[in-house]
């Protein structure tokens, strides 16, 4: 796979920044079972403790906690589908960035702020305040400039590298169910 350079990633942003604010349908769906293994779903269940049922987001746990376990504000990870499909190219490639739910829907912080909550299907989660940053995997799949893209301030901005949230309210998701914005809670940290 030949990666695109900065020119072509920072060119391709137009479309990223069209997204439909408010709501968008969920596009992919991918179950993480082990790590480096991914399952594409036309359905899946999200669950206010394990997150997506069968991904291995709980028993991987964390190196960010300091006990290793699994973080609560990173249960589940959400990416714009606009910006996989402009590091990844081909949709076969859209699972390999790792995260669970893919959606047609502005992602940004100043669409989605920490707090806000989509109804994702039967589903509710609520956007975390911890950033979702790309890693050096990420870089090995779609490219050091796809990497550096995603981490400057604009890319931190629109969310390019995703976000980070929690399931309030367990239920099915399925392809093609719309991600709709519902409201915004103030987060304390």
């Amino acid at each position: 796979m030949i990666h695109l350079t900065r020119q072509q990633l920072e060119a391709g942003l137009a479309p990223i920044r069209l997204a439909p604010t408010g709501g968008g349908p969920v596009e992919l769906i991918v179950r993480r079972p082990e790590s480096g293994a991914r399952e594409v779903l036309p359905e899946a269940t999200l669950d206010p403790t394990v997150g997506l049922v069968g991904d291995n987001w709980l028993v991987r746990g964390s190196r960010r906690t300091p006990d290793g376990r699994a973080s609560p504000e990173r249960q589940l990870t959400i990416m714009s589908a606009r910006a996989v499909a402009l590091v990844a190219g081909e949709r076969s490639r859209w699972p390999l960035a790792g995260d669970q739910l893919y959606v047609d829907l502005d992602l940004s912080e100043e669409s989605l702020p920490a707090g806000s909550r989509l109804r994702i299907g039967e589903a509710l989660v609520q956007v975390s305040a911890h950033p979702h940053t790309g890693c050096a995997k990420f870089a090995e799949r779609f490219g050091r400039e796809a990497l550096r893209l995603v981490n400057t301030p604009v890319g931190r901005a629109l969310r390019l590298r995703g976000l980070n949230a929690i399931v309030v309210e367990g239920g099915t998701v399925r392809l093609g169910d719309e991600a709709a914005y519902t409201c915004a809670f103030r987060l304390t940290l």
